[in-house]
């Protein structure tokens, strides 16, 4: 039986050192998505107006309606624990996932893991035209954390897809 996999995804401050988590979001197995914005801890003041012209969320958002690290951190657990959470990005978003935990002063009860592990040969041959295909689908005109994330979830069940069709269809040859 197939398991569909739960993508995470974070926005940031920017990229490279001093960056910060500003947005997290999900995509579960059943499709149920959660996202939540982050408010910048006092130390964390890096900001990139590059970064903030792709995910268009001003700072001054977050700081009047981001959730602390804490609440932030304490959501994650309570979704994700004991489960295997896959991401595009794993090592900036493991960097960033580490900077809001720390923060928070808590652990990770869930395991975060690079996408590329459960996507095979055949699905990367079709990922990027299915991923153009689902976003136009979804009407995704924003960058953000949890349309990132089920986009990429659709992406990598519809590719699962159209693998197990492949490989049925040479069977009954």
């Amino acid at each position: 039986m197939m398991t569909v996999p739960i993508i995470i995804d974070f926005e940031a401050s920017g990229f490279g050192k001093g960056s910060y988590p500003i947005e997290v979001g999900f995509s579960g197995r059943h499709g149920e998505g959660w996202c939540t914005l982050i408010r910048p801890e006092d130390d964390w003041d890096h900001w990139d107006t590059d970064a903030a012209k792709v995910h268009h969320i001003p700072r001054e958002i977050l700081i009047e309606r981001g959730r602390s690290a804490s609440y932030v951190a304490d959501q994650l657990n309570y979704f994700l624990s004991g489960y295997t959470v896959y991401t595009d990005g794993w090592a900036q978003d493991y960097v960033w996932m580490a900077r809001l935990f720390d923060a928070a002063d808590k652990v990770p009860r869930f395991k975060l893991a690079d996408l590329r592990e459960i996507i095979s040969d055949e699905q990367q041959a079709l990922w990027h035209a299915t991923k153009d295909r689902v976003q136009e689908e979804l009407h995704v005109a924003r960058h953000r954390a949890s349309s990132d994330a089920r986009v990429l979830q659709l992406t990598w069940l519809r590719t699962f897809e159209s693998k197990l069709s492949a490989s049925n269809g040479s069977r009954a040859q």
